[in-house]
């Protein structure tokens, strides 16, 4: 095989009490990604939509990605890779892990599954590092392994991927920008240990939940007394969002990865198509843009055709 095209799904990172550790992936938006192999020791990249991303190598998530993967390469092999964005970048649902990911799993198709999972998850943590100056794995880990996904360590790299039930999340995307710089900058240096104790058990709470698919155990867990009580204000209507979402019959949900997105779960899909017209009506009172996903949690991470 000479050429694949996959498919790299957003996903959700620091799901609520899961700050830097858990996430998981969507059906929808997906980055559409072609690649090609070719007889040269070079990686060529073109971007086919409208966001302008660098297409140097070095300054490319997907180009760094790549050149990590063939420095374990000893033949004179290169890639010529065409992107197509639908994820877009500074939206929080993993528009940068989706590059990464994509390529180097349709790069190792392509080489015959020469390398596992652990491996190209490495690779993409170097694609990934161009984008967030830092090795964070709660978007790139969800994206390759797909489903809910525990980042134990990035240092070594440690993901656990976690059982789930049939669950739905409906995402709003605000088009505001929030740099992640400054999202991290605002975070509380110190944290009370009673916050501590309290997101370390919604924490342990909702993964058992999720293995037992306990939709009610998941909806007490969905708490965060650390960030998003710093980030919501990051947001417009960020309030009237969660509490109309609840009432619409969410479980709950919170911001997603630094913001401007934000995140509901639901057990079925008829509750999260209410939670989106919920989500609607707010913004649609606003002169805020917006883009709204409902989707089922994608199991499978990146997938080839």
């Amino acid at each position: 095989m000479r050429e694949i095209t996959v498919f790299a799904p957003a996903t959700v990172s620091n799901v609520v009490c899961g700050f830097d550790c858990l996430g998981f992936a969507l059906d929808a938006p997906c980055d559409e990604m072609t690649l090609r192999l070719i007889d040269e020791s070079t990686i060529k990249i073109k971007h086919l939509d409208e966001f302008n991303l660098p297409e140097k190598i070095e300054k490319n998530v997907a180009g760094v990605a790549l050149l990590a993967m063939l420095k374990e390469i000893d033949e004179k092999i290169g890639f010529e890779v065409e992107i197509t964005k639908k994820i877009k970048p500074g939206s929080g649902i993993g528009s940068s892990s989706a590059s990464a990911v994509g390529a180097v799993v349709a790069a190792n198709r392509l080489l015959n599954d020469r390398f596992s999972l652990a491996e190209l998850a490495e690779f993409a943590l170097s694609g990934e590092f161009v984008a967030s100056q830092g090795r964070h794995a709660d978007n790139v880990a969800p994206c390759l392994y797909g489903g809910f996904v525990l980042v134990r360590s990035v240092n070594p790299l440690d993901v656990v991927r976690l059982e789930f039930p049939k669950i739905f999340a409906t995402v709003i995307h605000p088009q505001i920008e929030i740099k992640t710089s400054y999202a991290r900058e605002i975070l509380p240096k110190e944290i009370p240990l009673k916050d501590a104790i309290n997101q370390w058990s919604n924490l342990g709470a909702l993964i058992s939940a999720l293995s037992k698919g306990d939709y009610d155990l998941i909806s007490r867990s969905l708490q965060d007394f650390i960030v998003e009580p710093v980030r919501k204000k990051l947001i417009p209507r960020f309030d009237e969002l969660k509490a109309e979402s609840l009432k619409s019959g969410a479980l709950g949900g919170g911001i997603s990865g630094s913001g401007p997105s934000v995140f509901m779960l639901s057990e079925t899909l008829e509750t999260a198509q209410k939670v989106e017209n919920a989500m609607r009506e707010i913004y649609s009172n606003t002169e805020i843009d917006f883009n709204l996903y409902v989707s089922e949690i994608n199991a499978e991470g990146v997938k080839a055709f």
